[in-house]
């Protein structure tokens, strides 16, 4: 109990997704938050349609998690009518906002810590801006934790931010995100961790497509949906075809019985190509609607592979579970990903480093969580995920300028040349930006200057041949 005459300490947990939730419950299990009078869970649904798809707190699982909390409140219903990812309150009204969720939330005067994911953006930058006096901590579930911050945090909101809690997907390598801050990464511990996912395993409900895979004699493949059109990265079209390759690419390592978990969001239609695609190979295939996490499916199923896009889940396979996985069609989506910044480089960037391609037989029949050439694979990932995170965030962390020229000056070879586009590199004057017979010119603020003047006449001179 609190001193006589002191202020009580509220934690708020912010989260929006399952995987979220179990992964601030396994950081409360492993110690890693102090005491507190009194810890609250702020839950947000931010599908693009809330009333129409479940909240985190309808998830089969979600009891097994509650009891971490003493309360539970609704981020959707504290702001209604407004959308979780498209408000935030303007400044002068910040000082009414707060006194309003103190009242509402029933906080009074106590002394408020923040623990959030994606800081960057709303709804978490949002609930930051709101009480500008709470410390923060910053969790992250996935892999653009080994990313640069996406966006210039404002330092009002980055200098309150204490630690960076992750999952230790990739062993090894440590978190770029928040470095300009100085803010440390600290691991959760990934028995911890499991341990939860194992809770929500029981919890989930038990289906007959479930129970009758469970006992096949022959383990599953996984195939793991990830509905990238919906981030305008692929269209509809070229997302079905490659939900398609995924199971040609398993039937021809000679898999046959077949498991796709579609996104919770994607059309049923693209299940229904698939599962005529899967009729013509003569592939047994289940397509699993049950709203349960995949490494739910890692602990009932134990699939023989897994195999997916860039989706998180692949490191937890390989990481947590140690099941084999690989990527299919990150090459499209280097390539695509625009602009050079997009926060989802990072991760496509892991996945296709460590992983094997699903269409190249051998390296996947060869391929072992624990084997040499991945642990190799993951010694020259720091030096890959510096040199593209430099290039995507210049501005953010200019430090890491020579440990980017290191790597571009040694490293950059045809099969390296992938992770980075020319023209970014020509505009951050870095290795590979110009033919290797004028690598002698100085790279210095005056010719970058030079350079962009030079290129702002090219574009005035075609824009004036073009009226």
């Amino acid at each position: 109990m609190p001193a006589r005459g002191a202020r009580k300490r509220t934690q708020i947990f912010f989260a929006s997704t399952l995987y979220g939730a179990a992964t601030l419950a396994a950081a409360l299990d492993a110690d890693l938050f102090e005491p507190a009078d009194r810890r609250l869970l702020l839950i947000s649904n931010n599908a693009a349609t809330p009333e129409t798809t479940p909240a985190l707190d309808e998830m089969p699982g979600f009891d097994r998690l509650r009891d971490r909390f003493d309360g539970l409140l609704s981020w959707n219903e504290t702001i209604r009518p407004f959308h979780p990812g498209g408000w935030s309150p303007r400044a002068n009204d910040v000082p009414l906002w707060e006194r309003h969720l103190r009242l509402l939330w029933g906080l009074g005067d106590d002394t408020v810590e923040l623990a959030v994911e994606s800081i960057q953006v709303a709804p978490a930058l949002s609930l930051a801006k709101l009480f500008p006096d709470s410390p923060l901590d910053v969790y992250a579930d996935g892999l653009m934790s080994y990313g640069p911050t996406r966006n210039k945090l404002d330092p009002l909101v980055g200098t309150r931010i204490r630690r960076l809690l992750h999952l230790d997907l990739v062993p090894g390598l440590k978190p770029l995100l928040l470095t300009e801050f100085g803010v440390e990464a600290e691991i959760i511990p990934t028995d911890a961790f499991a341990k939860t996912l194992a809770e929500l395993s029981h919890a989930a409900p038990q289906t007959p497509e479930l129970d009758a895979l469970g006992a096949a004699a022959e383990r599953p493949v996984l195939l793991l949906g990830q509905y990238l059109s919906a981030l305008d990265i692929l269209t509809p079209e070229e997302e079905e075809r490659l939900h398609v390759r995924m199971l040609r690419g398993a039937y021809a390592l000679g898999h046959r019985n077949i498991v796709f978990k579609p996104h919770p969001t994607a059309p049923a239609r693209w299940s229904r190509m698939l599962e005529k695609e899967a009729g013509e190979l003569g592939a047994e295939l289940t397509v699993l609607d049950a709203p349960v996490l995949a490494e739910v499916l890692y602990q009932r199923l134990r699939p023989t592979l897994v195999v997916g896009c860039f989706s998180t889940a692949l490191l937890t396979a390989t990481a947590f579970y140690g099941l084999p996985a690989a990527r299919i069609g990150t090459e499209v989506l280097l390539e695509r990903l625009t602009p050079y910044q997009n926060s989802n480089r990072v991760p496509v960037t892991i996945v296709d480093a460590l992983l094997p391609d699903l269409e190249d037989r051998a390296a996947v029949t060869g391929w072992t969580p624990t084997d040499g050439e991945r642990t190799a694979r993951e010694a020259d990932l720091t030096g890959l995920v510096t040199a593209v995170g430099f290039a995507m965030q210049a501005q953010i962390y200019p430090t890491l300028r020579p440990a980017a020229e290191r790597y571009l000056s040694r490293r950059l070879d045809a099969n390296t040349w992938r992770y980075f586009k020319r023209r970014r590199l020509t505009a951050l004057a870095l290795p590979g930006a110009v033919p290797s017979q004028l690598s002698f010119v100085s790279r210095n603020e005056t010719v970058r200057r030079v350079a962009r003047r030079a290129r702002a006449v090219q574009r005035k001179i075609k824009k004036k041949t073009t009226q």
